[in-house]
C-alpha cells in the first residue's frame, strides 16, 4: 500500500475532550488531519479528502452512511473486549456488572453494530468518574491510532461468545432503592460525565442530582444539586439523550 498517496486522516467525535487527541496526532504524525463533530462535517471532510487512509471514530452517536463505511476504512473504538459487550452504554453496563477493568477495542466499522474485525485491544482501567474514564480511553486511543498508522495492521474477525449490551435510557439514571454505599458510589460515578444525565433521585417536588462521589471506609459523599421537578433544569436531567 502506498501510504504516501493515502496520508489523510479524519478524527470523528461528538466529545470536545477528544480535541486533545486530535491535536496530539496532528502535531506528531505526518499527514493531513481533519477534525469532524457532526454528520455534515464528516461528509464534507470525506468529499474534500477523497480517499482518507483511515477515518477514526472516537465517540460517535450518529448514523454513518454506507457510502462512507463501505468505501473507506472506518475504525471505531469500543470499551469492551468484543464480541463481549456489543451495543450501547458499554461503560455503564460494565460497571453495573462489577468490572474493574476492561479493554479498548479498535475495530473496523461494518453494517452490524460493533461486529467488525479487530485491529487491536489494549487494557483500560474503570477507576474514577465516567468522564475520567472517557478521557483515559481517549489518551489510549491516541496511542492505538499512532500504532495503527505505523504498523498498518490487518483486522482479524472477532472470536468468542457474543454478549450484547442494551443502551440505557435517561430514566434508568434514578438511584436504586436500598442499595449499599458501594453500589451507589459506582452508580453515581458511572454517570458523572459532561453531556450525560447524572444520577438522580426524587424527593417530593424536587429532583436531586449527584456528582463527585467519594467513598471512604463505607461512607459515601457526593455533590448534590437540587431543582424543582417541573423546572427546565430538572426535566433536562431525565430527558437528555444518552450516547
Amino acid at each position: 500500500m502506498n501510504t504516501d498517496v493515502m496520508s489523510a486522516y479524519i478524527i470523528a467525535s461528538n466529545k470536545e475532550w477528544h480535541r486533545t487527541s486530535f491535536e496530539t496526532l496532528r502535531t506528531e504524525c505526518e499527514g493531513d488531519w481533519y477534525w469532524v463533530s457532526t454528520p455534515d462535517e464528516l461528509l464534507e471532510a470525506v468529499t474534500k479528502v477523497g480517499a482518507p487512509r483511515y477515518i477514526f471514530f472516537l465517540h460517535w452517536s450518529h448514523h454513518v452512511p454506507e457510502s462512507v463505511w463501505a468505501e473507506h476504512e472506518c475504525v471505531c473504538f469500543h470499551m469492551t473486549d468484543l464480541p463481549y459487550g456489543r451495543g450501547g452504554s458499554p461503560l455503564q453496563n460494565l460497571i453495573l456488572r462489577g468490572h474493574k477493568e476492561t479493554v479498548l477495542t479498535a475495530f473496523r466499522m461494518v453494517e452490524a453494530m460493533d461486529a467488525g474485525p479487530v485491529y487491536a485491544k489494549e487494557c483500560l482501567s474503570l477507576a474514577g468518574t465516567a468522564e475520567q474514564i472517557y478521557r483515559r480511553a481517549g489518551e489510549l486511543s491516541t496511542e492505538m491510532i499512532r500504532s495503527m498508522i505505523t504498523e498498518q495492521p490487518e483486522p482479524e474477525e472477532q472470536t468468542g461468545e457474543v454478549v450484547v449490551f442494551k443502551r440505557r435510557t435517561p430514566d434508568q439514571s434514578e438511584l436504586p432503592d436500598g442499595a449499599s454505599p458501594e453500589i451507589l458510589y459506582d452508580f453515581i460515578r458511572m454517570l458523572d460525565a459532561d453531556g450525560y444525565p447524572h444520577a438522580f433521585s426524587r424527593s417530593g417536588q424536587y429532583i436531586l442530582t449527584y456528582t463527585n462521589a467519594e467513598l471512604n471506609d463505607g461512607e459515601l459523599k457526593a455533590s448534590v444539586a437540587i431543582s424543582l421537578a417541573d423546572s427546565g433544569a430538572a426535566l433536562g436531567v431525565i430527558q437528555r439523550e444518552k450516547s
